[in-house]
């Protein structure tokens, strides 16, 4: 329908505000798997109640208690795989590969008094969340068009006046709505009754998507822990997040049919996100000892308390084979913002985490060249709804746009038990070890489902105070998402099936 050109209302814009944040963001912050050095990912991250390795730190601060002399290590990771996505019937698969550094630190045993027989301090930093990812995805779709959603955002806010139309949604639907791909449809008298989209989902359109993830969340730890008789452990740790994660997604939806006279070809819609800041925990926890060979332990993760601050950018390419003009036309959210990205900062934390673990030594002795292995167990209570968004602040009120999010992210996951176990066997300098890690569905009340096991095995070599440990660990996993999302009609989710390798290494020695 034909319309009149609109005027770019600058006050409008700046009025706007736009909530990038998601359900997904709060589990993609909050689904971590144990990490630290090669020998506790060999053992498949089971260090509640084993400790003596500087993974305690991250795990249970208690178990840096056990050590009796200084200990330096460094823990370089290389992280490879395949990400395969199925959607709408359809499979692709895509490779990537990252390095980091693993659990890397310094540990400081210090002579005690009375019962207690030392205090031991440590100082660590490791890589607790990896958000390294490529993915590719495509479908045919009858039934439904990504471009639904700038209708919806329309209808939903009863929105007549085409002028608010074009300025009032700069990161949605003002993007379709200035590059034709939604345009209105008009009443008797010249009146605005609605709005359609171009895009042909009756006759089919071919949807795909590429997205490229990056970043991580590291963690800087600073811990203490004394050690009573030998029969008890108890310690504590601070510890500093720095999360940085971007996104970049390039989504296209094409006719399938080879009709040229339909208005429409295709558009793109191409996302920009970039989140940064910093966190805080406290872990606590305890080891006891009730017989010589028997550990037993006990650990509280605190919520990380984050500071986030979100940068974003939207923008819409359509081809609609001549309607009101030939070629492409194009509209980007920094047209709207002096060329410059959205930024929105908020508060964020993650659930709390409860963990219980034993672990068994064989032939326990004070010498620890004298035993000769171990086998060690952990569960983890956490659960995913309970992580929560909150202002940042207090003069801008985002009360009913914050509620409505932390009510979706209760709802849409629950609570899990996962389980490690892990085993090592010695062979004077030569260690073997293997370990198996559950990770359970987190999703609750939704379509999508997901989990990780990761499968791990290594040796190490310790002589005359240096040591090297090496591992390999394999994460089997599944897990989705959805590449759009409609309030009143069909959409898929793309399921995700990964094979994810890492290969860890940590150097040391003992002073």
């Amino acid at each position: 329908m034909k319309r009149m050109r609109l005027l770019l209302y600058f006050l409008a814009i700046l009025a706007s505000t736009v909530q990038a944040q998601e359900p997904a963001d709060a589990l993609r912050y909050s689904w971590l798997t144990m990490s630290g050095t090669a020998r506790n990912q060999a053992l498949g991250g089971a260090n509640v109640a084993l400790g003596g390795d500087l993974s305690s730190l991250f795990i249970n601060p208690a178990g840096i208690g056990l050590y009796k002399t200084g200990e330096f290590v460094l823990s370089p990771a290389y992280g490879f795989g395949k990400q395969k996505a199925g959607y709408l019937g359809n499979n692709t698969s895509q490779n990537s590969s990252s390095f980091r550094l693993g659990g890397t630190g310094l540990i400081l045993p210090m002579n005690g008094s009375g019962r207690t027989k030392n205090v031991t301090f440590g100082v660590g930093i490791n890589r607790v969340a990896d958000f390294n990812q490529s993915l590719y995805v495509k479908g045919r779709n009858t039934q439904s068009s990504y471009s639904e959603k700038y209708l919806e955002e329309l209808i939903n806010k009863n929105v007549r006046d085409p002028n608010r139309a074009a300025n009032a949604f700069p990161y949605g639907a003002s993007l379709a709505f200035n590059t034709y791909l939604i345009d209105t449809v008009m009443g008797p008298g010249g009146i605005v009754k609605g709005y359609r989209s171009l895009a042909t989902p009756r006759t089919g359109v071919n949807q795909e998507q590429t997205l490229q993830t990056s970043g991580g969340i590291t963690e800087f730890s600073l811990g203490l822990s004394g050690n009573v008789g030998d029969k008890i452990f108890f310690g504590g740790s601070v510890n500093w997040n720095t999360l940085q994660y971007e996104r970049k997604s390039i989504y296209r939806e094409a006719d399938a049919t080879t009709n040229t006279r339909n208005n429409f070809n295709y558009f793109t819609v191409e996302d920009y996100l970039s989140t940064a800041g910093t966190g805080i925990n406290l872990k606590l926890g305890v080891i006891v000892r009730p017989v010589e060979s028997l550990r037993l332990g006990l650990a509280i993760h605190t919520p990380t308390l984050f500071n986030l601050k979100d940068s974003y950018a939207s923008t819409v390419t359509t081809d609609l084979e001549g309607y009101f003009g030939t070629g492409t036309k194009t509209q980007s959210s920094r047209d709207f913002n002096n060329d410059m990205d959205g930024e929105f900062t908020y508060n964020f934390s993650n659930p709390l985490r409860l963990m219980a673990g034993l672990a068994y030594i064989f032939r326990e002795d004070a010498d620890v060249a004298k035993q000769r292995g171990f086998i060690s167990v952990d569960l983890e209570y956490l659960n995913y709804g309970g992580a929560s968004f909150s202002s940042a602040d207090p003069a801008v009120d985002l009360g009913s746009y914050l509620n409505d999010l932390n009510k979706a992210v209760s709802g849409s996951f629950g609570s899990v038990i996962n389980a490690r176990v892990g085993g090592e066997l010695k062979f004077e300098t030569l260690m073997l070890r293997a370990g198996v890690a559950y990770y359970g569905n987190p999703y609750e009340g939704n379509a999508l489902s997901g989990n990780r096991m990761n499968l791990s095995g290594g040796f190490g070599y310790r002589d005359k105070g240096r040591f090297i440990d090496v591992t390999y660990v394999h994460q089997i996993g599944k897990d989705g998402y959805y590449p759009y999302q409609l309030d009143n009609g069909f959409f898929a989710p793309v399921d995700l099936r990964s094979g994810l390798g890492t290969l860890l290494l940590t150097i040391g020695f003992k002073f």
